[in-house]
């Protein structure tokens, strides 16, 4: 390990310290959330004798549907046009969850390795 001063130490751990309660307060600030994706699909009818099945620039939709996956298996959920922004809404917290979660982790990686290296420190003083 790279040798570091007791007082470098203690001025990164602090820092780390108020970093992740900053980290967990945005955390506490979401609002509901959920996996997947918002998509606009076009389709075809069960008549054979429509357009649809010829052109696919006939096709009927948009429709709007929310994608996602429950015990591996992909779920697609029909959404009226007035709930879609609810669920783009969630998907967006729930991406922003992710993006938290992930510097959470690299900030703890970073803030236990100073605490491992000032328990040296204090071992060996």
């Amino acid at each position: 390990m790279k040798a570091t001063s007791k007082a470098r130490l203690d001025a990164l751990t602090l820092s780390d310290a108020q970093r992740f309660e900053s980290l967990k307060k945005e955390i506490v600030q979401l609002d509901y959330f959920c996996k997947g994706t918002v998509l606009k699909r076009m389709m075809k009818c069960g008549n054979k004798q429509c357009a649809c099945h010829r052109d696919p620039a006939k096709r009927h939709g948009p429709y709007l549907e929310c994608t996602f996956k429950v015990h591996n298996k992909t779920v697609n959920l029909k959404l009226y046009p007035e709930v879609a922004p609810l669920y783009r809404a969630a998907i967006q917290q729930y991406r922003k969850l992710k993006s938290l979660l992930g510097r959470l982790e690299r900030l703890s990686r970073t803030a236990l390795t100073h605490q491992a290296k000032q328990a040296l420190l204090k071992r060996h003083t």
